[in-house]
């Protein structure tokens, strides 16, 4: 049995080996062992009545199975959707060739496919959480490349509300619920990016219709991060990549969103599936922004910055290939659930950049998917390259396969050796060598200009967004303490004079109409309690 064959599911020990005891056919139920179940309905007992005893194998497996059969929900992503489809390379970036600038195999010759699966998610809410709610969207492609896995994690709006990973686990615990009353707000929301000025581009973009995309088919997607191309000679170029749906970009008004909430809160997913399903396979086409790798000086503000837009008339948007979905997952658990991204997969050709996030990233997500799926994670099926395996990895939670390649002495789980052990492969390239030579800090970046893109984003919304925007923020910030609401105003006057007052107003508007609320509800709180008891189903105890 080959390596292939576990990964197409096939081989001993799976549905498909053909080897039966007497009576069993293709659709005869056993346990795990192999073992034929001869009741599935009751359990061994003493009488009829009882008790049990321990020796109910069947039992025990099946039901410390049941017990086991959700993995740690995601801490964040945790909702999400996926579906199979290929990348098709166009062989060129812009109209020069691709190998200029990376030597990545698949994107060097026009027409090359390369399998992917991808999944989209919300980002802050749990696994259940209705999909019209207000929050980035991830959108992480797996490329299954002949070099290996090459894993794109990104969202779909193209920048971040912080720039420096030590931040990270603070900001999901102020995005997350509250650990006494286990309840989100705004104010703890707001709270952590009223200290954090960076934020306000993102929360610009966050608290517009952008901040709720229709589906996940008419939705953007972005890499956010600055990351490198390298080319045979070892040259190095900064890289950003955007994928453009071209089913056309749709995202949703808070009040569109709350129509739709209310009847079906599995929208996208759904939308996703059956469109799949129906043929209509969705499509996006990659364009990437290059930059050369230096400091820019020119630019008000750090190209690494993941908080920040690189300007698309300086650093057009070069198209690379296109991505089409043309298949449904067979299971979602299996595929949608168990597949694990990281920042950090990335194959020959490609790099990072000294992104100080993306730094973070790579050791955070390729870790957690270790806590998250299992030590042995890249045996699965959905997270296993399409191609040769072999390491000297062994052992660990749920070991599924030795990575022995043939003519391996088994003996060997070492490099170097002599006695027949793996052996490192050439160089197909010269390294990318970054120089470096500077003082060990702690500090952030010089050119941090929290504010102008931020107001440029609020100019070049239209009128609704502009609207939905300036109501969205003043709904949600009247929630919140005056230190913290007065600090976000300042933010947007930053950013905008006119961002800065309407939001202002939006506030004081909310303010009065909460107050007008209040006192309405408490005159008549009397009422309604004699109201709501009438609602109720009266029965009789047990």
């Amino acid at each position: 049995m080959t390596n292939n064959d576990h990964n197409n599911g096939l081989g001993a020990g799976s549905s498909d080996d053909q080897r039966f005891s007497e009576g069993e056919s293709e659709l005869t139920l056993t346990n795990r062992q192999g073992h034929p179940v001869t009741d599935n309905q009751n359990l061994r007992t003493v009488g009829r009545r009882g008790p049990t005893t321990l020796e109910n194998y069947d039992f025990l497996e099946k039901i410390s199975h049941f017990d086991r059969e959700r993995i740690p929900e995601r801490v964040v992503h945790a909702r999400g959707a996926g579906a199979h489809g290929y990348f098709e390379a166009y062989g060129k970036v812009g109209n020069e060739p691709v190998a200029k600038y990376t030597r990545a195999k698949l994107f060097q010759e026009a027409g090359k496919r390369t399998p992917v699966f991808v999944r989209f998610s919300s980002v802050i809410h749990g696994g259940h959480s209705p999909e019209t709610l207000r929050d980035p969207r991830g959108f992480a492609i797996k490329f299954y490349t002949e070099d290996g896995n090459w894993d794109l994690v990104g969202n779909n709006l193209k920048i971040f509300f912080i720039r420096d990973a030590i931040k990270f686990p603070d900001m999901v615990h102020a995005f997350k619920p509250d650990p006494v009353t286990n309840i989100q707000s705004n104010e703890r929301f707001f709270d952590f990016v009223s200290n954090s000025p960076e934020a306000t581009h993102m929360v610009t973009f966050l608290f517009s219709p952008w901040g709720i995309p229709a589906n996940y088919r008419q939705m953007q997607g972005s890499g956010v991060h600055a990351y490198k191309w390298v080319n045979a000679d070892g040259q190095a170029i900064l890289v950003k990549y955007h994928w453009e749906p071209l089913q056309g970009v749709k995202n949703l008004t808070a009040g569109e969103a709350e129509k739709i909430q209310g009847t079906n809160f599995n929208h996208a997913t759904q939308d996703l599936y059956e469109a799949i399903e129906r043929g209509d396979y969705p499509e996006w086409e990659l364009s990437v922004q290059l930059m050369t790798d230096n400091e820019h000086p020119e630019l008000d503000y750090d190209p690494l910055d993941p908080t920040k837009l690189w300007d698309p008339e300086q650093f057009p948007f070069l198209k690379v290939g296109k991505m089409v979905l043309d298949r449904n997952p067979i299971n979602y658990f299996a595929e949608v659930e168990q597949v694990a991204f990281g920042t950090g997969v990335l194959v020959d050709g490609l790099d990072f950049s000294d992104d100080k996030l993306l730094q973070g990233r790579t050791f955070s997500y390729s870790d957690t998917q270790r806590h998250r799926v299992g030590t042995n994670y890249l045996q699965l099926p959905i997270n296993a390259p399409k191609k040769h395996v072999a390491t000297n990895q062994r052992d660990g939670q749920m070991t599924y396969e030795v990575d022995l390649a043939p003519g391996q002495n088994p003996h060997v789980n070492y490099e170097p050796s002599s006695l027949g052990g793996l052996q490192e492969a050439p160089q197909r390239g010269k390294e990318h060598e970054p120089l470096y030579n500077d003082r060990l800090v702690r500090q952030q970046i010089d050119r941090t200009n929290d504010f102008a893109q931020a107001g440029a984003t609020y100019r070049s919304l239209d009128e609704v967004e502009r609207a939905d925007l300036i109501a969205n923020l003043g709904g949600a910030l009247a929630e919140c303490k005056d230190v913290i609401r007065n600090r976000m105003v300042e933010h947007f006057t930053k950013a905008d004079p006119e961002y800065g007052a309407n939001v202002a107003k939006a506030i004081e508007e909310a303010l009065a109409k909460r107050a007008s609320m209040h006192s309405g509800i408490t005159s008549q709180n009397g009422d309604a309690m004699e109201a709501a008891a009438e609602l109720g189903h009266p029965s009789d105890g047990y």
